[in-house]
């Protein structure tokens, strides 16, 4: 299974995935890339910047709320 549908795999389960998420589970060292393939597919990916345990801000990836509540 690619990386592109394993990540989108974990947002239709209504995870919220980060660059380093997607790097320990997935081997994908480019997340922003693979979210804007996604969002030429038509998915409603939302960002949010988080603060992680460290306290660095990174981006924070989800499916947007619409498709969460239709179980796409």
């Amino acid at each position: 299974m690619s990386q592109k549908a394993q990540i989108l795999d974990a947002l239709k389960r209504g995870e919220g995935i980060t660059a380093v998420d997607a790097l320990k589970r997935y081997g994908c060292f480019r997340l922003a890339a693979r979210m804007h393939d996604l969002k030429m597919d038509g998915w409603p990916i939302v960002t949010h910047n988080v603060e992680v345990s460290s306290g660095k801000i990174v981006a924070k990836y989800w499916l947007g709320e619409k498709q969460m509540r239709l179980g796409v």
